[in-house]
This record gives C-alpha cells, structure tokens and sequence, in this order.
C-alpha cells in the first residue's frame, strides 16, 4: 500500500525502531527491495534520488515504482530523494510520489528555511509529506578526492528545533557524522549531539549516508532519535557483485538477473532486521 512518511515514521520514532530508506534505480531493485519487506513484514521507503535520475528519467521510474507499492501488502512510501531544485520536486509531487525531500542545505540558513517554508505548504497541499536537511552530510568521495576531509556541517540543536517549527516539515534529516557514498575510514558519529537535537525537535529524524556503518552505529542512532535510515551504496554494491561473480562467457543479462535481485534482497533484509522493522508493518 502506498501511504507518506508520517504513516510509518510516527510510529517508529514512538516505538524506537528505524525504517530503512533503499534507492532504487530499475526494476530489478525496486522487486528486491519490496520482496525483503513483504517477507519481513517490515514498513519500507523505497527513493528516486534526484543524483540518480541518468539511470532513469522520472517519470520512467514512477510507472513501476507507484503500481508495485500499491499492490504490496506493507507500507511503502515512494521518496524523491535529495530533490535539488524546486521545479523536480514538484515533478515528483504532480507524478504521484507520496514524500520528497528538499535538499537545500548547502544554502545559508536563513535561504534554507525560507525555500524549505514555501516548498512545504506545496507538499502538504499535495496531500504528501516533506524532508529537509539542516546542517550538511558531506561526501566521502569529495574527502578522497581531494583535502581528506568531506564538506560537512554538523546540525546545531537550537537551530534544529527552530528551523523545524518555522517550516513545518514532518522529518529532519540531521548531520551527526555520517557521509554519503563508501567510507575511506571508519565515521565517528556525534551520539551526544543527536541526542540533544532528539529532546529538542518533535519530528522524526533522519540519518543519511548510512552505508558502511557498524551495526551498534544504527542501533546507537535509533536509540538516540532516528526513526529514518537512507541506503543505497550498500544495496548497489551488493547487486554489483553479484554480477560481476555470475559472469561468464555466453551469460547475458537475463542468465544473472535473479542472482542480483538475491544480493539486493539480502542486503535489505540485513539493515531491516538491524534497524528493527521488521514485523511492524501494520
């Protein structure tokens, strides 16, 4: 069934587990992913990232993605992930995703709330639910291409809570210490930090670059506030092997389809028994 953030992140920040976040990029791990929630009973959000779309235009992406949620049996959210201008995001809304997220947090503050604001009573016009990002998850591929470190900036907590009662928007994507993309090194998250943001801030919270952490990392994250889980490296390389170890002289697409699907699954149901989703699909 295809229903928005509040419907599954309400309840996971009330009961203390997380609900993963898996971007897809073609069908083969769109069906991976909604077969590991179905099997595991688990809430799902399933995301387009915006940084994504060369593999799949849009509206491409939509014509499997709202069909397959719908007919499935669990709650799934259909995300537009990191939407980088207005005018995608409103793509996303008028194709019939159900949440987006506007990523305006590389602007100043002040910018980053005034366009957040006003894209807000846009989605909820649309009957959809909105994430923003305050503070910034860096990238741990701009780190290993250039001074060793990434771009972040930390989330302030007073910030956070002001910034969340002057927008509106149902979930807060924080930066704690995580990164996008494969670590070079071993991320030390901010739990203190987190901590402070999750007493301040009445919506659930986000954690993106979740690829790569330990398994006490999520479950420290949950614990302290995170309700959302973004994946997507993890799934991506998962299915990558896979092809590469199926691959022989004569196998075309069609003969390793299935082992790919296998790995993503796999991979999926390991962050969902993580995160503590499963058997909460209502």
């Amino acid at each position: 069934m295809l229903v928005n953030l509040n419907e599954v992140l309400l309840d996971a920040k009330k009961n203390h587990y997380g609900v993963g976040l898996f971007n897809t990029i073609n069908l083969e791990m769109a069906r991976a992913v909604l077969e590991a929630a179905e099997e595991l009973r688990s809430p799902v959000i399933v995301g387009t990232a915006e940084i994504l779309l060369p593999a799949a235009e849009l509206v491409e992406l939509r014509d499997i993605l709202i069909p397959m949620a719908e007919r499935a049996s669990v709650p799934v959210v259909l995300h537009f992930d990191h939407g980088l201008t207005e005018e995608k995001v409103i793509e996303a809304l008028r194709l019939g995703y159900s949440s987006v997220m506007y990523d305006c947090s590389a602007d100043t503050y002040e910018d980053n709330q005034e366009k957040v604001k006003r894209m807000t009573e846009i989605v909820h016009a649309f009957g959809a639910t909105i994430e923003a990002e305050l503070g910034h998850v860096g990238s741990n591929q701009e780190a290993a291409e250039g001074s060793g470190k990434d771009d972040s900036i930390y989330t302030e907590p007073d910030q956070a809570a002001a910034y969340v009662n002057a927008t509106g928007v149902d979930a807060l994507a924080v930066a704690v210490g995580s990164s996008h993309g494969a670590y070079k090194k071993a991320p030390k998250l901010d739990f203190e930090r987190l901590r402070e943001i999750e007493q301040m801030v009445d919506v659930p919270l986000v954690l993106h670059g979740g690829s790569g952490l330990t398994d006490d990392d999520f479950r420290n994250c949950i614990k302290n506030g995170i309700a959302k889980i973004n994946i997507f490296t993890d799934i991506n390389c998962a299915g990558a092997k896979a092809a590469y170890d199926q691959y022989e002289s004569g196998k075309g697409l069609f003969e390793i389809a299935e082992g790919v699907r296998a790995a993503v699954k796999a991979e999926t149901m390991k962050k969902m028994l993580i995160f503590g989703s499963d058997n909460k699909a209502s």
